[in-house]
């Protein structure tokens, strides 16, 4: 089973690609972010042609979650659970149906943060505390199990391409690249680091100073794997094509295959 990971930075404004890059790429489950359109407005019906199921957790101009998927999908829940009052749309899981294959997926836009002198990096202190606790109440259920997004999160130095440039961001900062190990000591692993010792790869590229033509980038976009999901990882890629194209979103699709 191929699963991919893609923050699309607006679905209808990225249709064409999306769907060029569907067709190409043929991925069994893909996990889209930033939608930055309501549920009624997503484009279900020209991804359904293609033959995937959708699960949308949309928001009017910013943020969006959704779950494609070329198997059944079932148990579809949307929203972090631990804050009733969190309306942003950041989080969708749903259960692929597929025999010997099925796995826990969600899709996972995780808060930005910036700047860190104000609310917002608070709100994604407590969103990932949120995330870690409901990660760990997955693994209880010893199914396997795929969290694929953009976490905002720099691992590590060499998953940018200046430490300099990201010292001050919150993306990079210790208390937030902590919370993110916190989550892989529960059990998880960060499926593309597991199979790749390189470092200066990214998923990410500013559309400001030239980023994506220098290669300026960061490493932020994962698929974290329960045990039972990472003793099925056969291979786990980033797929850098689409975002040399027109009109192209500023992340590219990370993808990991399982087998059974």
């Amino acid at each position: 089973m191929k699963i991919a990971t893609w923050n699309v930075n607006s679905i209808r404004a990225r249709l064409p690609n999306v769907l060029d890059w569907l067709v190409k790429a043929a991925p069994d489950v893909v996990l889209l972010q930033e939608l930055k359109t309501i549920d009624q407005n997503f484009p279900a019906m020209e991804i359904q042609e293609l033959g995937y199921n959708c699960a949308i957790h949309g928001q009017k101009s910013y943020n969006g979650v959704a779950i494609l998927s070329k198997h059944p999908l079932s148990d579809v829940s949307t929203g972090l659970a631990g804050d009733k009052d969190d309306n942003q749309a950041r989080y969708v899981e749903a259960f692929i149906e597929a025999g010997d294959e099925s796995v826990r997926v969600a899709s996972i836009y995780l808060p930005n943060g910036n700047p860190i002198d104000t609310d917002k990096y608070l709100y994604k202190l407590e969103w990932m505390d949120r995330l870690g606790k409901h990660a760990a109440d997955l693994l209880r259920s010893e199914e396997p199990v795929v969290l694929g997004g953009d976490y905002n999160v720099i691992p590590a130095d060499g998953d940018c391409y200046d430490v300099a440039v990201w010292a001050n961001d919150a993306l990079f900062q210790p208390e937030i690249r902590a919370k993110f190990r916190s989550i892989l000591n529960l059990g998880y692993s960060d499926a593309w680091r597991d199979l790749h010792t390189e470092t200066h790869v990214y998923s990410f590229w500013d559309y400001q100073r030239g980023a994506w033509q220098k290669n300026n980038g960061i490493r932020i976009d994962h698929l974290l794997l329960s045990p039972q999901a990472a003793d099925r990882l056969a291979r786990c890629e980033i797929d850098i094509g689409p975002r040399g194209r027109a009109k192209a979103s500023d992340h590219t699709p990370v993808w990991c295959e399982l087998t059974t």
